[in-house]
């Protein structure tokens, strides 16, 4: 009996051996999965975060035109450029990836804000497409797709699923998809694009402020006291005596690469709007002398979206030794946002 006992206490340790052996099998199988993951997921977000390249609004409207067999109408070049935009918004390398709750996207910190600032722009000037440049006076009757268009991509951002943020912006596409279809076929005269002065003058008015925003963000990134504070502490009963300047307003150090980002995106979808605009408003520019303006701001524009060198965005001080690339960007943009208001007032005037 007592060997019959030990026999038994053996043999269970010879299968406790076995088992622990093939359970660290699996456990460094494992783990060499997690670090392959690791490994492609690091590799992916690189390749993910480049940005999209610019591309030509003429001859992307020339190829489009000739694929459909239409003549490009007036809008069809700020319609096909409305609709690559989107498209590039989701078909990029990695796709759209603000939405991600895996890696690599997870991780991703620059696109996600470059996509921001280009969804800014697309809903704008989409908004800006239903409310005045498809109808001709303000008792019109609103187009049929473009108030499907307008709120699909005003949809959450950050949607995973039911529904996806993809599907919704991708409703919207189609919706641009079916107007421009109608806007380039003679047999349907209820698809209308008005490029007149008022029309353009109403978004850039919007565009401005959209672009000051940015801007003055952009240039807290070395600090500057708030405007505010120091209005409201000087003293009118005595202008001789010293205001004093308020706290100072400064963009978190975790913040400038997003802030810059988002600026990037922003001037990227705008770069390709204002192209599109030369062609389909180029008569009113011309009446009103805003060629000119127009040219300025796509150069500005233009200057945005330099090749990017340095790996991470440098705050170096105004004067300092290393680059600040918040205030490069807030120059560029400040001047784009100077043309535009030249513009505006070109367009207002009689």
């Amino acid at each position: 009996m007592p060997g019959k006992i030990r026999q038994y206490f053996s043999d269970r340790k010879d299968d406790l051996r076995d088992y622990s052996g093939s359970g660290g099998v699996v456990s460094k199988f494992i783990l060499a999965v997690v670090v392959v993951y690791l490994l492609v997921a690091m590799v992916l977000g690189m390749i993910w975060s480049s940005e999209p390249d610019v591309f030509s609004v003429r001859d992307h409207t020339r190829t489009v035109a000739d694929e459909m067999q239409r003549e490009p109408v007036t809008g069809f070049a700020t319609t096909v450029t409305m609709i690559r935009v989107a498209e590039t918004l989701l078909d990029k390398p990695g796709g759209y990836v603000s939405n991600d709750i895996f890696p690599p996207g997870l991780w991703l910190d620059n696109m996600p804000n470059w996509e921001y600032g280009v969804l800014v722009q697309l809903r704008d000037f989409s908004r800006a497409m239903r409310k005045d440049i498809s109808r001709s006076q303000s008792q019109s009757a609103e187009d049929p797709d473009l108030t499907i268009a307008e709120p699909q991509f005003h949809f959450d951002s950050g949607s995973w699923a039911i529904p996806s943020t993809e599907a919704e912006y991708r409703r919207g596409i189609q919706a641009l998809h079916s107007y421009l279809d109608r806007l380039s076929r003679p047999d349907q005269p209820n698809a209308q694009f008005f490029a007149r002065a008022d029309n353009l003058a109403n978004w850039l008015a919007d565009l401005e402020t959209r672009l000051g925003s940015l801007s003055r963000t952009l240039g807290e990134s070395v600090g500057k006291a708030s405007v505010s504070d120091a209005v409201s502490n000087i003293n009118p009963g005595d202008p001789l005596s010293e205001d004093v300047m308020g706290e100072e307003v400064k963009t978190s150090w975790t913040k400038i690469d997003d802030v810059f980002y988002e600026a990037r995106g922003s001037a990227w979808a705008l770069l390709h709007i204002f192209r599109a605009i030369e062609v389909d408003f180029r008569k009113v520019l011309s009446d009103k002398n805003a060629l000119a303006s127009a040219k300025q701001i796509i150069i500005e524009l233009e200057g945005t979206q330099g090749e990017m060198w340095s790996p991470v965005i440098l705050n170096g001080s105004g004067f300092g030794v290393l680059a600040n690339h918040s205030l490069t960007m807030a120059a560029y943009l400040s001047r784009a946002s100077a043309a535009i208001s030249d513009m505006r007032d070109l367009l207002t005037r009689g």
